[in-house]
């Protein structure tokens, strides 16, 4: 097969087996986030153990990977170039922590749970789509 053809077939077994570890880690349940955020409450460390799992997971996969010169499916790797940070960085990352704090989801849980479909869950992908929208309407420097 063409690499062109098994990109995004590679696509889609990165984003189902990323489905997959949401759903068996717990982390489609809101309910899991929120608690880990109640540090004075019922504190649920279960958030913290799936991260950690990924950053070991990742900082061994970065090392693996970039002993290659270009990715297998790619002609060359897509790293970002940008190093500044503006308003726009700080005020979407602002209202990101403050949409999953008070929701419980971020995006990769929330489209990983639509099968489940809540008036809450309906709630936050709505705010999460027109603020796409409010993003691209804002003017950006680069």
């Amino acid at each position: 097969m063409k690499t062109t053809t098994l990109k995004p077939v590679m696509g889609y077994i990165a984003g189902l087996l990323f489905g997959l570890g949401l759903g068996i880690s717990g982390m489609t349940d809101p309910a899991r986030v929120l608690g880990f955020l109640d540090l004075a409450g019922a504190w649920d460390p279960t958030l913290m153990f799936v991260l950690g799992g990924a950053v070991v997971t990742n900082f061994i996969g970065y090392r693996l990977v970039f002993r290659r010169s270009n990715p297998i499916y790619g002609e060359a790797f897509q790293l970002p170039t940008r190093r500044d940070l503006d308003g726009r960085l700080i005020g979407g990352a602002a209202l990101f922590g403050i949409g999953w704090g008070l929701s419980g989801y971020c995006p990769g849980p929330a489209f990983a749970s639509l099968g489940g479909l809540t008036a809450p869950l309906a709630a936050m992908l709505v705010a999460m789509i027109a603020g796409w929208y409010l993003a691209r309407a804002i003017p950006s420097r680069a």
